[in-house]
């Protein structure tokens, strides 16, 4: 992760309980680290297990990890992300509309055959006004 990825992504991520005097002790890996191996499992597609030793000790990172996810952080640090991409790019931070894959919602027997599949005029009509 560079610097400026990092500069991004620290204020997102939660504060450790013993620098806000809350107790605890202090972590043993910081968070830039931590982050570098969930991003290496992810990106990798492997088992926790077979983080590389020059990373964070693989249960660590899984704690963390899993801490975080409890909590809800993994998808409101995505949000955020998307969200500043999004305005960088000169659009709204949420999305507006989103696509199905319309084999999906066509094979769908539980869709009305009247609603099934993507009516572009329906939605160039509702984007117009």
């Amino acid at each position: 992760m560079t610097d400026a990825e990092w500069a991004r992504a620290r204020p997102l991520l939660p504060v450790p309980a013993w620098l806000e005097g809350r107790g605890g002790r202090p972590e043993s890996y910081c968070h830039q680290q931590i982050l570098d191996a969930v991003r290496y499992v992810v990106d990798n597609g492997i088992k926790w297990r077979s983080v590389p030793a020059d990373l964070p000790a693989w249960d660590r990172v899984y704690s963390l990890f899993r801490r975080w996810r409890r909590q809800g952080l993994d998808v409101e640090f995505h949000d955020r992300l998307r969200g500043e991409v999004r305005v960088r790019e000169g659009r709204a931070a949420e999305p507006t509309a989103g696509i199905i894959d319309s084999q999906s919602v066509r094979a769908a027997s539980s869709v009305a055959a009247v609603s099934r599949g993507f009516d572009e005029r329906r939605y160039r009509a509702a984007s117009s006004t």
